[in-house]
């Protein structure tokens, strides 16, 4: 029997129906065609040739790139490979790890206890963990207490690694034995200020972190591929992680201590997630529902909006210009740059390893980018970030 051979753009729409109707079981984002959201197809494809050109310049091994609008998936595309060594290509549920892309998240879980009255983002943070009582400044003790919404906007002065020291107690504990950078409030210093919400979250919860994000967060979103500790049958889906080899556009496979598997490895709050593409994309559509989705409320659009509202006054923030910070949300105040397609008030987070995932809150708009390199430069100014963006924000019609 022949059977007709199908064009691309079939396979594409033949793969997006079968995903589209995976999700609906699951209560993930609906996959459509683009039309459906007010968007051009031909311009949305041109995301996929860009990661395949950069790809081919060596700049990375492959890609996942998403863009969802108005509640809906319109682009998912795979390209490249996610081991190059294996040649095991690249596809739309591959896990990465999402680094500092794990902060929003963390945050989540502050905002929802604070919604329950079980904790004060300006309160000491000594209240929770007493060995904050003793922090030092210059060998004195600093003007005020370090409060929770110092750590969430890295203002905190909390400085340093961002490395887990044992157990996330252990590690807090060590961060408040650090020497701290300023005074709170004075500046902004991007650091480990999450790792110590998240075992604030501990100590008020009664959970470990790891377990609170799982049954508060995850699993009612349906994000089941994101976990600190990926199993044996998601580990098979890792993407690795490689930086610049030795002759120009080419790539070595290389490690880290934030996706580093052994036995010795602790819930990360400031970078230890693994995660999906679809997975971190339901998470950013709760965001900008205002809190819900699904059908359940997990914050209420009072305190979403504080967390993705400036915080930080006219300090300046951020590894690109024209930011600010919210809390745990690096927030767009100016759009320029690599920011220049966003409206104002668009937030997101990008992670060590070229992850980006962010809200273009007034087009009702979220693009995520998952790839894993280091050595390449800021990741947050970077041009696959740049031009996924771009090429999204084209295409609406």
């Amino acid at each position: 029997m022949n059977l007709p051979r199908l064009t691309s753009r079939a396979l594409i729409l033949l793969f997006l129906s079968s995903l589209a109707a995976s999700a609906a079981e699951v209560g993930g984002l609906p996959v459509v065609e683009p039309r459906a959201a007010d968007m051009d197809a031909d311009r949305l494809d041109g995301i996929t040739q860009q990661m395949r050109q950069y790809v081919e310049q060596g700049q990375m091994a492959g890609s996942v790139t998403l863009v969802a609008r108005e509640g809906k998936i319109v682009h998912l595309q795979a390209v490249g490979t996610a081991d190059v060594e294996a040649g095991r290509a690249m596809t739309p549920d591959t896990l990465f790890a999402i680094a500092s892309m794990t902060k929003p998240i963390t945050a989540t879980a502050v905002m929802m206890l604070h919604e329950e009255g079980r904790l004060s983002l300006d309160e000491p943070v000594s209240k929770y963990i007493p060995e904050f009582a003793d922090v030092q400044f210059e060998k004195q003790p600093p003007a005020r207490p370090i409060t929770l919404r110092d750590l969430m906007t890295h203002t905190s002065g909390v400085g340093g690694s961002q490395q887990n020291e044992g157990t996330l107690k252990a590690t807090a504990e060590a961060i408040a034995r650090r020497p701290l950078l300023c005074q709170p409030g004075e500046k902004w210093n991007y650091g480990p200020g999450l790792t110590v919400c998240g075992r604030v979250v501990e100590v008020v919860s009664g959970q470990p972190f790891e377990q609170f994000l799982a049954e508060r967060i995850f699993a009612p979103l349906g994000m089941h591929d994101t976990t600190f500790f990926p199993n044996d049958e998601q580990q098979k889906r890792l993407a690795r992680l490689y930086k610049p080899g030795a002759a120009k556009g080419t790539l070595e496979a290389t490690s880290h201590w934030l996706s580093h598997l052994g036995e010795d490895r602790t819930p990360n709050p400031s970078g230890g997630l693994f995660s999906t593409a679809s997975d971190l994309a339901r998470c950013y559509q709760m965001i900008l529902n205002g809190g819900a989705y699904g059908g359940r409320r997990f914050l209420n659009d009072r305190t979403v909006n504080e967390m993705i509202s400036c915080q930080t006054g006219e300090l300046t923030t951020g590894f690109t210009p024209g930011n600010c910070w919210g809390l745990g949300w690096c927030v767009v105040r100016q759009p320029e740059g690599v920011t220049v397609m966003l409206t104002p008030g668009s937030c997101g987070h990008g992670g060590a390893f070229g992850t980006q995932g962010w809200i273009d809150v007034q087009r009702k708009m979220i693009f995520v980018l998952m790839i894993q390199r280091t050595d390449f430069g800021n990741s947050d100014g970077a041009d696959i970030r740049r031009a996924l963006q771009q090429i999204a924000v084209d295409a609406i019609h």
